[in-house]
């Protein structure tokens, strides 16, 4: 998992001046189902926002609106106040990524990378200055006259981001771009995208089903389901207080647990769990219309109980169930409240053997306790 906050210490203020404004969006194919549903979203001018989601929630969807490769059903898309919803691909000054790379096969590199440079009028010496230049930001400064398929993914993939910047555009939009590599070359690939975007200032929509990579790479991070943004926020405020379920259990491992609204004062909740236990919670999202909610912990958040509890956490009693030895973690589920699992994540430090059916006991912060409605 990528580590919340990672690389954004260039990233725009909260005040920053929008570039992109979606303006009540919707999209449908066949006029009676929408795959996007009144989308309101701004861009800042250069920060890296991700649009995050499982297959069908209308992430690719709206990036694809933004390109220009589809049109709006209803609603607005301005770029730098204009509005771009009618115009065609090449009239918006955008770079585009796509998960295949879609480079020509029969071109070299260089060739790839000034293709869009065609368009504008820009050839000769002036070109392939420009061409050597792109080339040599993503470190591939002396591979102009290789043709693709001499280059590994991880190159071929680095050519795809160079003829994307190589007419300075006010906007680069990536789909998936690093979904055919390897793990490793992956996340390496993340850290030299995230340092580009960082290094030139440009402002990046990234779409991406892979929460790891939006939490290593993105300033602000657009969670969607069916079509609607469920939450948008900086990486760190949205693993540690997701505003909804379907956001808790999305982003990163997470126990969520089925309990009763009891008392709900300010941002502190107390609740009653199945087997009558009382732990306490933050409650952000509550809206107090409700009994029934759920109550969201981190399996990091929760560690082995020492001493007797002190008044300021919770304390959780249970029995082991399964017991997995991870090397730098062990990960230990038992079973609470009656019938409700949940998963610790212990540091090898504090780990223990437990045998199955042993009783535990475990703490977590109230802070680390988020309550959502159910």
């Amino acid at each position: 998992m990528g580590h919340p906050g990672e690389m954004r210490s260039t990233a725009p203020s909260r005040s920053a001046e929008a570039l992109v404004r979606f303006e009540e969006v919707k999209k449908s194919y066949d006029g009676v189902n929408f795959v996007v549903s009144g989308l309101n979203l701004s861009v800042r001018r250069g920060e890296f926002l991700t649009m995050l989601g499982p297959s069908g929630s209308g992430k690719t969807t709206t990036l694809m609106m933004l390109g220009g490769f589809e049109r709006p059903t209803l609603g607005r898309i301005l770029l730098d106040g204009k509005p771009v919803e009618r115009l065609p691909p090449e009239k918006r000054n955008i770079g585009f990524v796509f998960q295949n790379y879609a480079l020509f096969p029969h071109m070299t590199v260089a060739e790839n990378v000034a293709f869009p440079l065609r368009y504008r009028g820009i050839k000769g010496a002036d070109a392939a200055a420009t061409v050597r230049q792109a080339l040599g930001r993503v470190g591939l400064g002396n591979f102009g006259d290789r043709k693709p398929a001499q280059l590994s993914g991880g190159q071929q993939q680095r050519v795809a981001l160079a003829r994307a910047l190589v007419f300075e555009p006010s906007l680069v939009l990536m789909d998936e771009p690093l979904g055919a590599l390897d793990k490793q070359l992956r996340e390496h690939m993340q850290i030299e995208i995230k340092r580009l975007q960082v290094s030139l200032g440009i402002t990046m929509v990234y779409v991406t089903h892979d929460q790891s990579e939006a939490l290593t790479m993105s300033d602000r991070i657009a969670v969607f389901h069916d079509g609607r943004i469920q939450q948008l926020a900086e990486p760190e405020m949205l693993y540690k207080q997701p505003s909804n379920r379907f956001v808790a259990s999305f982003i990163g491992e997470n126990n969520t647990l089925s309990c009763s609204l009891v008392a709900h004062e300010g941002d502190l909740a107390v609740v009653r769990m199945p087997d009558g236990t009382i732990l306490k919670g933050m409650g952000h999202g509550l809206s107090g219309a409700t009994d029934d909610v759920s109550l969201s912990v981190r399996p990091e958040s929760l560690t082995l109980a020492s001493g007797e509890p002190c008044g300021k956490g919770n304390r959780i009693i249970g029995e082991a169930h399964e017991v997995f030895f991870l090397g730098d973690h062990m990960r230990l589920s038992i079973k609470a409240f009656g019938s409700q699992m949940l998963t610790a994540r212990i540091p090898a430090r504090e780990a223990r053997h437990f045998v199955p059916g042993e009783p535990v006991a475990l703490d977590c912060g109230i802070a680390d306790c988020q309550l959502l409605e159910a």
